[in-house]
Order: C-alpha cells, then sequence, then structure tokens
C-alpha cells in the first residue's frame, strides 16, 4: 500500500523517524527494586508502533525517487539492536542518545532530546512518530517534538499525501477523519496499521551492522538531563493485580435466557 504521493518527481525527501526500543513484550518483564520503573538494562526491540512509521517514511522516499530515511532514539546503556531492525528495513543512519542521566526522563524531555537529535542530524522535510509508545503510553511527545523545534503537527495520520511543500493528512477521530493540511517541515504522528511495516530480509540485516549508527550523551546535543529528579513524579509502590473472579455459569435447562436476562437486569446492561 502506497501512503504518499509527491508530485515533484524531483524533489529530496529526507525523514527522520523517532523510535522508541522496549523490552520484549513476549518476554517477563522485572521492576526496577528502587525506582520500580520497568527495567531496561538487557536487549531492547523495535516498538511496533515505531515500524509503522518507519515504513511509512520508506514508503514516501521511494515515491519521491530521492531522498533518506534517518532513525534517532534514545535509550539506556548503547542499546541498539531495535534501531538495527530499522536500519535493516531501509534505513540509511541512526543517532541514539544514551546518557545515565537521562534515566527517568519524564515526556518533556524526552522530546527535547529527541528535537535536538533531529537538529543534529541536519533536520528533516518530514519527522515521523508513532501515536504513543507500547511500554509509556503518555501519547504527548510527537506534539513536544513539534513545538520545541517550531513546526507545525499533525496527529493520529492515518493516510498521508505530499503535493510540492503541503503535507496532506487524513487524521483519523471518533467519527471517522479530518482533511488536514500543513506546510513542510512538519513532525507526524501515525496510527498503528496505517502502513504494512516490511519484515527485513537477510541482505538488510547484514547491510544493517555496517549502516551508520551514532552515539552521543545529553551534553553533545546541549541539553540539560533532569532524570528522575525533573520528572516531577515518582513510583512510591506498586502491588499485585487482584486475581480475576470466576464467571458464572448458567446451564441451559430450556429456561437459561430467563436467568441471562436477569443478569444482565442486574448488571444493568437492560
Amino acid at each position: 500500500m502506497v501512503v504518499g504521493v509527491i508530485n515533484d518527481k524531483n524533489r529530496c525527501m529526507n525523514i527522520v523517524v523517532c523510535v522508541k526500543q522496549i523490552p520484549d513484550p513476549a518476554s517477563p518483564g522485572a521492576l526496577d527494586a528502587t525506582t520500580h520503573a520497568l527495567k531496561r538494562d538487557g536487549k531492547l526491540i523495535l516498538d511496533e508502533s515505531d515500524a509503522y512509521g518507519v515504513e511509512m517514511a520508506l514508503q514516501l522516499v521511494a515515491t519521491a525517487g530521492s531522498g533518506e530515511v534517518y532513525v534517532v532514539s534514545m535509550a539506556p546503556n548503547g542499546e541498539t539492536s531495535g534501531m538495527r531492525t530499522a536500519l535493516a528495513m531501509g534505513a540509511v543512519k541512526g543517532l541514539l542518545v544514551s546518557d545515565p542521566a537521562l534515566a527517568g526522563s519524564d515526556a518533556l524531555t524526552t522530546a527535547k532530546i529527541l528535537a535536538a537529535a533531529v537538529t543534529k542530524l541536519g533536520g528533516a522535510d518530514l519527522i515521523i512518530t508513532g501515536t504513543e509508545s507500547s511500554d509509556g503510553y503518555t501519547g504527548t511527545v510527537p506534539e513536544q517534538i513539534a513545538e520545541v523545534l517550531g513546526l507545525p503537527s499533525v496527529t493520529f495520520a492515518k493516510k498521508v499525501k505530499i503535493e510540492g511543500s503541503v503535507l496532506k493528512v487524513d487524521r483519523q477521530s471518533e467519527s471517522g477523519y479530518d482533511e488536514v493540511e500543513c506546510t513542510l517541515p512538519a513532525v507526524i504522528s501515525v496510527t498503528a496499521g496505517v502502513v504494512e511495516p516490511r519484515y527485513p530480509s537477510f541482505k538488510g540485516i547484514m547491510d544493517a551492522k555496517k549502516k551508520p549508527l551514532d552515539v552521543v550523551t545529553a551534553s553533545d546535543l546541549a541539553v540539560t538531563p533532569t532524570g528522575w529528579a525533573g520528572a516531577g513524579q515518582k513510583i512510591v509502590n506498586v502491588t499485585q493485580a487482584e486475581a480475576r473472579k470466576a464467571g458464572q455459569v448458567i446451564e441451559d435447562d430450556g429456561e437459561a435466557f430467563g436467568k441471562i436476562v436477569d443478569f444482565l437486569e442486574n448488571l444493568k446492561l437492560i
């Protein structure tokens, strides 16, 4: 499925995709004993929600006929496994911000870091993010990146079209979608399912090992990290969720429908 159409075939489209690397959801997660936050000291994978952004960027550049796709991320311990997946899909370069002082950063600090990383790469015609990460769900970072960079922001993009320097987006809403336009450069967040992310080929995986992936700190970007102290909140306790109670079994004795009606009436569902 083609997600973008650019009428000017001679235009070079450079796109930066902000991706998050998260602990593998298929593995049992663990919490830090001190901060009660999710441990991120092992291998991290590309957040599935960001794979849609990478694929969209690749298709837009392919349709344009020229340009490059870059990825930026913020992760601890210099972890790049998830970013290598994006490079294996077709991105040409990555920039990782890894700094112990960033542990516990709030959404705004994260946005400032990612915005500075985009600037360090030389900017872009378009910056793409997911709507929210699978392990954080704040949903505020894309708009904050746009504000820091002074760019227009379009959220929940389900379809994208670029004509010259104009970005046209079908923005998903509760009642359907809104048709939104703005000038480039801009920041967009894309919904899951907007495209079908490609699987990295064996050649892509091997090539990704040789693609440039720079690692920088917050000070390299001239951003002051605030960490847990500046987050304005902390996790004070974590308790086990209550076990799900057993449901009620209604056997069909010929009058089961009446019991079901009574049950639904007690729940005020009918």
